[in-house]
């Protein structure tokens, strides 16, 4: 990764954390210039942290982790929306064609809860969820959470309360990102594809009050960008 940044030489490349890629506080990032993004964003990003191509490949090796590690097992997979829709699909596609071609048939279900904590680029206090009214249906279930980012934790210990009440056999989480915030809870996801500096990241269907979704590559988000959709 690091060969291509053409914004300077000198940071440390990502490198490796076991379960996911670590990116350092002073990576700079890919410039704009070196990828296609949607024109209608023009101005409104400041670089290109994790390019398409990188994501992909990173979720295919996250499918073989999981699949070895539980794929003994029928999986219920409980994507969180509106941010994790993107990763989720590719997630359990990768599962997917893994078990085709393994001596292990994996049946997994998915479904789905929103989960809303943010309000504009601020992470909100109280945390709301949605559509998960009907969580007793994971009773003695192998369950597979699957988040866009996890920051401080908050956000999916509350979900875990809510579905742990209903007693499934085995809760996992895998998160696309973790970010390094100022005040984490300690909660770290089973599988995660990279630790993040504390920065306000769009595209591959993460948000910023419903824009930049349709956006393939993960960057960061300028000060024009936020005021220009801000609510």
């Amino acid at each position: 990764m690091a060969g291509l940044s053409s914004r300077t030489s000198v940071a440390e490349a990502p490198r490796s954390s076991g379960r996911g890629v670590v990116i350092s506080d002073d990576w700079p990032g890919y410039s704009l210039d070196l990828f296609t993004y949607p024109q209608h964003y023009c101005g409104d990003l400041d670089y290109v942290l994790i390019p398409h191509g990188i994501i992909v490949d990173r979720i295919e090796r996250l499918a073989k982790d999981i699949m070895q590690d539980i794929g003994h097992n029928d999986i219920v997979v409980l994507c969180v929306l509106k941010g994790g829709y993107k990763f989720c699909a590719d997630l359990v596609e990768h599962i997917k064609n893994l078990s085709r071609n393994s001596e292990r048939f994996i049946s997994m279900k998915v479904d789905f809860v929103r989960v809303k904590s943010y309000q504009n680029d601020q992470s909100m206090e109280d945390t709301r969820i949605i559509g998960g009214d009907d969580f007793s249906k994971l009773f003695e279930k192998n369950v597979l959470i699957v988040e866009d980012i996890i920051g401080t934790g908050r956000t999916m210990k509350a979900l875990l309360d809510s579905i742990k009440k209903h007693k499934p056999t085995m809760v996992k989480v895998a998160s696309l990102l973790v970010k390094r915030t100022a005040l984490p809870d300690g909660f770290r996801p089973d599988y995660y594809g990279f630790e993040i500096p504390d920065l306000f990241v769009v595209g591959y269907a993460l948000d910023y009050n419903e824009y930049f979704r349709d956006l393939n590559h993960l960057c960061v988000i300028n000060n024009h960008g936020k005021a220009k959709y801000r609510v």
